[in-house]
C-alpha cells in the first residue's frame, strides 16, 4: 500500500505541472479550468480502479485507487505536493532557461492525440470502439510517449517535476495505463487532455516576450 500511495502521490502531481507552469489564478478560467481537471482525473482513475480489480490486478487498482482519493481532497490534500513542485520549479526553472521547443513540440504533438481520441469517441458501438484501439493503440501509445519524452527535456533538472514525468511515463508504458484509460473513460481521457492542452498552448513563447519588451 505504501508503494501504491508513493505512486498516486507522483501520478497525481503531474496534474499539478501544468498548474505551475500555465496561468495564473488571476485568470478568470483557472478555477473552472482546475476544477474540471481534478474532477475528470478522479472520475478515470476511480473507474480504471475498478476495470484492474475485476481482472485481479490488485496492485494496480491500489495504485489507480490512491490517485482517486487524492484528487477527492481539494486544495487542502494537494497543497503540500503543489509546494514540493512549486519549490523545484522555482528553484530550477524559474530564472533558468526552458527548452521551449520541446515544449512546443509536446503541445503540437499532443493536438495531434486529440484528433485521434475525438476520432475514437465518435465510433457508434463498443465494438467499433475495441476494434479502434485494437488497430490504433500502438500508434496512441507512441504518441504519448513522445510527449512525456519531450516532458522530460522540458525538465531536465533532478527534482519533483523531472521525478513526475519519469513516474507517469513508466505508469504509461509498463503498466498500461494509457490502454485502462481508453477501455473506461476515453471521453474523460480527451477532457484531460483538452484542459492541458489550452493551459500549455497558452504559455507566452520567449520570442513573443522579446519582441513585447522591445516595444516597451
Amino acid at each position: 500500500m505504501a508503494m501504491a500511495m508513493a505512486m498516486a502521490r507522483n501520478v497525481t502531481v503531474i496534474f499539478l505541472i501544468i498548474l505551475i507552469a500555465g496561468p495564473t489564478p488571476s485568470d478568470s478560467s483557472f478555477p473552472m479550468q482546475y476544477r474540471t481537471l481534478v474532477s475528470l482525473g478522479h472520475s478515470l482513475m476511480k473507474r480504471v480502479a475498478s476495470l484492474r480489480d475485476s481482472r485481479g490486478d490488485h496492485a494496480g487498482a491500489d495504485r489507480a485507487r490512491a490517485v482517486a482519493e487524492i484528487l477527492d481532497r481539494g486544495w487542502f490534500g494537494l497543497f503540500k505536493m503543489m509546494l514540493s513542485t512549486g519549490r523545484d520549479y522555482l528553484k530550477n526553472y524559474a530564472w533558468r532557461e526552458m527548452n521551449w521547443g520541446e515544449l512546443h513540440d509536446a503541445v503540437s504533438e499532443m493536438k495531434g492525440l486529440l484528433m485521434r481520441l475525438t476520432e475514437l469517441n465518435g465510433m457508434e458501438s463498443e465494438a467499433k470502439r475495441s476494434a479502434w484501439v485494437g488497430r490504433n493503440y500502438q500508434s496512441v501509445l507512441k504518441a504519448s510517449d513522445s510527449i512525456l519524452g519531450k516532458l522530460l527535456q522540458v525538465f531536465r533538472q533532478s527534482g519533483a517535476l523531472r521525478e513526475v514525468v519519469e513516474t507517469v511515463k513508466k505508469e504509461v508504458v509498463e503498466g498500461g495505463l494509457l490502454r485502462d484509460c481508453l477501455e473506461v473513460g476515453s471521453n474523460d481521457l480527451k477532457g484531460l487532455l483538452q484542459v492541458l492542452y489550452h493551459l500549455l498552448s497558452g504559455l507566452p513563447s520567449p520570442s513573443a516576450s522579446d519582441h513585447t519588451a522591445a516595444e516597451l
